[in-house]
């Protein structure tokens, strides 16, 4: 898995509620999510994040409420890939669940800015700062959560093994 986009960066202590506020939770229709990604925190994310673009940010990402509309806000709204020093466990269990990449890089982001166009290759772990050249290592996705991700998400994955499974019957 290979992305490439523009950084939208972003500080510590990212909660849930920023991310898609519980205004917005009486949907679970991933378009609608997405028009309110990030609102109470920069209010023009959605006018500005384009599709393949990566959210950056510092430790603790996703903290607060267990909220699958989360990330599914933020994979919805274009976000190819979110790297971050570090997630909350609920948050990062979710993303793999709703098939959204996220990467665990504490250097690569004291070395990306706002505005910085990366490249990530998630097979090998490698995060290439284009705009900088400077180029940092994560760890790479075991192939059971690759699987899961490139299939769409946990549900998605589950389907499709139930369907091998008959199939080979």
């Amino acid at each position: 898995m290979k992305f490439s986009g523009t950084v939208h960066k972003y500080g510590r202590d990212i909660d849930t509620d920023v991310i898609i506020p519980a205004r917005y939770l009486n949907t679970s229709v991933p378009e609608e999510l997405a028009k309110h990604c990030m609102e109470d925190l920069d209010a023009g994310f959605v006018g500005k994040v384009a599709s393949g673009d990566i959210l950056v940010a510092e430790e603790n990402f996703g903290c607060g409420s267990s909220r699958e509309h989360a990330p599914i806000s933020i994979k919805a709204a274009g976000v190819s890939v979110i790297i971050a020093k570090s997630f909350a466990r609920i948050f990062y269990r979710n993303a793999i669940n709703t098939g959204l990449p996220i990467m665990e890089a504490p250097e690569a982001v004291d070395g990306i800015s706002d505005g910085d166009v990366v490249t990530v290759d998630a097979d090998s772990g490698v995060i290439t700062n284009e705009t900088t050249g400077a180029v940092f290592q994560a760890q790479p996705f075991p192939p059971f959560i690759k699987d899961i991700i490139e299939t769409g998400g946990l549900v998605a994955s589950a389907r499709e093994k139930l369907a091998d499974s008959r199939s080979d019957a």
